[in-house]
């Protein structure tokens, strides 16, 4: 899950009210808070709210659960002349665009760290790091419009952020640190997404770099944000970031986008979504009944726009900046929020029950303790996965003992992971900001035909990762499991060969150990040596 970093000055005065006020309040909304700094807070949010991804967002949710400005913020767009063209060669690329234009902001160095973390939380959150959605901000004032987003030839040339002298697009992917972690996402394409101004200035290449053309500073006022992707998340990711933006003073005007099929459309677009939600479906999920006129009130302090139409019904409009709202379940929840956890009523259950701790359980609950002695720390990825990931990155071969998901939503969660080691390496690829070495390791479940097998993997980033270091935390594990266990070649493509060993018990194999395969690291994106292993507990 994010954490992110609120400046406390920024937050009392978005917020309108003392620190230790909303430090005392946040965690009712949905957050835990990671650590106190002395000129900021580090605060975990829900990956599902987005729109809390940044200063100005919690401080928007917070007037409104602190009763200090509750119902909807209303926020104008004025129409700009400003258009932008998309050609046909970008259809078949990265052919969903959203733009708009935002004027009167005044930074300073705390508000430009604000944006761009937003920006790159939104790109893990909402755009599956990139994938789906890539933000590009840039100044206003050092270009011309109107623009163009086009599939442009490997060879066009402009200076990327970060560097001072002209690069090919095709040079930024072998050679500018973003270009090599991202290249991956315009694999197999003959052209790249390219954005152009009037005089054919680059100002993005997404989802790879801006130019540093357009590079915002403290002097910036004016802003054009595009954002480009390959689903519909790409209009919320503008809503949330110009949301942010008109909260800290900036002014909203739309886009005018034209389509090679000579449609056009205006973005952005922060018309609310209608909604009508019964006491019926609040009292079924909370328990407790409430007058329409509660939930309304209850809602507003959720920054919806709410009025009771009758005894039973309640008319709510969604905000347009809200990514987690799918069903009125959802909304709900917010109710409940309002409310309060602990005020809502506890109901003894009308049986009796006595429980106790699953032997598998109790294996996990030690094998825990120990990997934490041993100085690593638990990490719960998700347990879905793609083939890519799973196999490909892995330098494994497809096996047949895959659960796939049936109607996968996105490319990057078509199956059930059959090994925990690939997701480990995206983890340590995703928090490569932080120091090294990183020592990770998961007791979790892996799907093998179709049924749940328990493992544990650990891994070790650092510059002198090695065998010994892997091969003596397998020994302490397994000595203080009290499990003798021998070892033997391995042939798994994953390890460096001559650097990895199968893990035997009773002269059946349960695991792997080794290190890391130099092409596996690449395909993570990582820079460091790489150890790690994998154990079968269920064997």
């Amino acid at each position: 899950m994010p954490i992110i970093t609120l400046d406390y000055e920024d937050l009392e005065k978005l917020t309108g009210t003392d620190r230790d006020s909303i430090i005392d309040r946040v965690p009712m909304i949905g957050a835990d808070i990671e650590r106190l700094e002395e000129k900021s807070i580090d605060i975990e949010f829900f990956p599902d709210r987005p729109d809390l991804y940044s200063v100005e967002g919690v401080s928007r949710a917070m007037r409104g659960f602190m009763d200090i400005e509750t119902g909807p913020v209303k926020y104008d767009i004025k129409h700009s002349d400003v258009e932008i063209s998309l050609d046909d060669d970008i259809k078949n690329i990265r052919p969903v665009l959203a733009c708009a234009i935002v004027r009167g902001v005044k930074f300073t160095e705390s508000s430009i760290k604000a944006l761009m973390d937003l920006q790159e939380s939104l790109h893990w959150g909402l755009g599956r790091d990139r994938k789906k959605v890539s933000i590009g901000v840039h100044d206003l004032s050092r270009i011309k419009p109107p623009f163009r987003y086009i599939g442009a030839d490997p060879s066009v040339e402009f200076v990327p952020l970060d560097f001072t002298e002209p690069m090919s697009l095709a040079d930024i992917l072998e050679r500018h640190p973003k270009g090599t972690r991202f290249a991956p996402l315009l694999e197999g394409y003959s052209k790249y997404p390219l954005i152009l101004d009037a005089k054919d200035q680059v100002l993005s290449f997404p989802p790879i770099i801006n130019g540093t053309l357009t590079m915002v500073d403290k002097n910036t006022t004016d802003l054009f944000i595009d954002v480009t992707g390959l689903s519909a998340e790409v209009y919320t990711a503008l809503n949330i970031v110009v949301a942010a933006l008109a909260d800290r003073g900036g002014r909203i005007e739309s886009v005018k986008i034209n389509y090679p099929d000579g449609e056009s459309k205006f973005t952005p677009d922060l018309s609310p979504e209608k909604r009508i939600i019964s006491m019926d479906e609040v009292k079924s999920l909370i328990g407790m009944d409430f007058t329409s006129d509660e939930v309304a009130s209850h809602l507003r302090r959720m920054r919806y726009a709410a009025s009771p139409a009758g005894t039973n019904v309640v008319e709510i409009e969604i905000p347009p900046y809200r990514a987690d709202i799918l069903h009125n379940y959802d909304i709900i929840e917010d109710i409940a929020i309002s409310v309060g956890f602990d005020n809502i009523e506890a109901i003894f259950p009308s049986t009796s029950t006595t429980g106790e701790a699953h032997p598998l359980s109790l294996i996990q609950d030690n094998i825990r303790e120990i990997m934490v002695g041993l100085g690593y720390s638990e990490v719960m990825p998700f347990t879905l996965t793609s083939e890519k990931v799973h196999f490909d990155n892995m330098r494994r071969p497809h096996t047949e003992d895959v659960t796939p998901v049936m109607h996968p939503i996105s490319e990057d969660q078509t199956m059930i992971r059959t090994t925990l080691l690939p997701n480990q390496l995206e983890i340590l690829s995703l928090n490569q900001h932080h120091e090294l070495p990183q020592r990770i390791f998961e007791v979790g479940e892996a799907i093998v035909n179709c049924a749940n097998k328990l493992h544990l993997a650990a891994t070790s980033i650092h510059a002198l990762a090695n065998f010994e270091e892997i091969r003596e935390i397998v020994d302490s594990m397994m000595l203080e499991r009290n499990i003798p266990y021998s070892v033997s070649p391995s042939e798994d493509p994953a390890f460096i060969e001559g650097r990895k060993a199968d893990i035997l018990v009773n002269g059946t194999k349960v695991g792997v150990m080794g290190e890391i395969h130099p092409q596996v690291i690449l395909n993570f994106g990582l820079g460091q040596p790489v150890v790690g292993f994998e154990i079968n507990l269920d064997e």
